[in-house]
């Protein structure tokens, strides 16, 4: 509709008096355009590597931060590694700020999202795994990226939480779970200064660009954010 206008009365004039310039442009791209758009994109390439290398730091011989292996992030889970090819080796919150917590349903039990972590093939893997009864594994560091979320800048930049169940079973989310859950939000949330709201505390349907619907309609968000609250508020002053 915009367009029918441009064949109407005038256009042949129009066109005559820019003819000079649309030769000159020589299809519409002048050297003088190609130079300069050559150069904003070198420019943004080497800015882009500059802030890559940045946030490498770290992998200078000695500055990487001391690692033991199976120890945790959050007291009394089980550490269970998931498979290397499920996550990426990196120093946060010194090289990605962490801000968000991405809350996921397994669609199937806790032996399977640790099974499928596990597999190199499967190319995706949880900071976490909660149980129905509350038991949580830890698979990923958290100063590590894991690959939750299907969106680059969100896994750099959050902690992602799977829990045992299916989206369509209001069932499946229990007491414990919830309880459990909760207190493994809350201890993230002080660590590293996330605030606790929905804003920061987020569904994997949440995530930009996402086709997935977990943790689904049943999710009791309201629940949820109260009790991570509650365990905040009784975690003792500095922990974090």
């Amino acid at each position: 509709m915009g367009k029918k206008g441009s064949t109407g009365k005038g256009s042949a004039k129009k066109g005559a008096a820019g003819k000079k310039g649309a030769a000159g442009k020589k299809g519409g791209a002048t050297r003088r355009a190609v130079l300069l758009g050559g150069a904003v994109a070198v420019a943004g390439a080497a800015v882009f590597a500059r802030d890559e290398l940045g946030r490498l730091w770290w992998r200078l011989p000695g500055m990487e931060k001391k690692r033991v292996e199976g120890e945790l992030d959050h007291k009394g889970a089980e550490w269970t590694a998931a498979s290397d090819y499920n996550w990426r080796r990196a120093d946060r919150p010194d090289d990605y700020v962490i801000d968000r917590v991405v809350i996921h349903v397994v669609q199937g039990s806790y032996r399977s999202a640790l099974k499928v972590f596990k597999d190199p093939s499967h190319g995706a893997a949880a900071h976490y795994v909660v149980r129905k009864d509350g038991h949580i594994a830890q698979m990923i560091r958290e100063l590590d990226v894991a690959f939750h979320a299907g969106n680059r800048d969100m896994n750099e930049r959050s902690i992602g939480i799977e829990h045992e169940g299916f989206v369509d079973r209001p069932q499946d989310f229990t007491t414990a779970m919830y309880e459990s859950s909760a207190r493994l939000t809350a201890g993230i949330c002080a660590r590293y200064g996330i605030p606790v709201d929905r804003e920061h505390i987020i569904g994997h349907v949440e995530v930009p660009g996402t086709d997935h619907t977990d943790p689904g309609p049943h999710w009791d968000w309201k629940r949820y954010i109260a009790l991570v609250r509650k365990a905040r508020e009784k975690l003792p002053a500095g922990v974090g």
